[in-house]
């Protein structure tokens, strides 16, 4: 008898910056994916708060940005939940930054805007962990925030670099945060380019630029998302013993 998908539910806070390169891997690795939009749909719903696999994915907002926009206090408190009873979690970008406010650190603006391809530094535990693709000499991630993290207490810092102390962390073997992007789908990259149009352009960041760059790393970059993701999902599956 075929064994039943387990659910993997991603929070969605803009339609463009969704699971990306993620989606096929998850498909592949038996996970039945859906989208809860943050803006609008009920983040109380049994689906959400029962899920196998929750995914807390980018957006062009800050956490503390509450009383803009209430959802985030309605997110905070499912992603909290959801840490203290251990259940798989994987935040990224916006989505690492709601993670570490629910473990009770602090989040606030960074010294600079970073966006771009650019490198990170691993630390001894995240050598060993699912980012060790990150240690190859031409290794690249998709960096595209202002805003930073203190490190949760209980957390494993995983990387860092040398505009962001804090770029990645561990809560066991069941919570994986990333400031940066591995989901981005290089082929669809313009749809960022178009809907961050005005923080671009408040950066001084050139589209014709990044596009390039996006050109010549798209091939590594995608390599490098499926061996870090399916690696984590095994994790999972390590940890619950299934």
């Amino acid at each position: 008898m075929p064994r039943e998908r387990r659910s993997a539910v991603a929070i969605r806070h803009v339609a463009f910056e969704d699971l990306g390169l993620l989606g096929p891997i998850l498909d592949a690795s038996g996970w039945a994916t859906s989208y809860c939009d943050a803006t609008i749909d009920d983040l109380d719903a049994a689906a959400v708060v029962e899920a196998d696999l929750l995914i807390v994915l980018g957006g062009p907002i800050g956490v503390y940005e509450t009383e803009s926009y209430p959802f985030l206090t309605d997110e905070l408190v499912l992603i909290e939940r959801r840490l203290a009873r251990e259940r798989p979690t994987l935040g990224i970008c916006l989505g690492s930054q709601l993670m570490a406010r629910a473990l009770g650190s602090r989040v606030y603006p960074g010294a600079t805007k970073e966006i771009g391809w650019g490198p990170v530094e691993l630390t001894e535990a995240g050598r060993s962990s699912s980012l060790a693709p990150l240690s190859s000499e031409n290794a690249v991630v998709l960096h595209w925030h202002g805003d930073t993290f203190d490190l949760p207490h209980g957390a494993m810092r995983l990387a860092f670099n040398s505009h962001y102390e804090n770029q990645a962390f561990a809560r066991g073997a069941y919570a994986l945060a990333l400031q940066f992007h591995v989901e981005a789908d290089p082929r669809r990259l313009e749809q960022w380019y178009v809907g961050h149009t005005v923080e671009l352009a408040g950066a001084g960041l050139s589209v014709p630029v990044l596009r390039a760059q996006t050109a010549d790393v798209a091939e590594r970059a995608q390599a490098q998302a499926r061996q870090i993701l399916t690696a984590w999902l095994q994790q999972i599956d390590d940890a619950s013993g299934s």
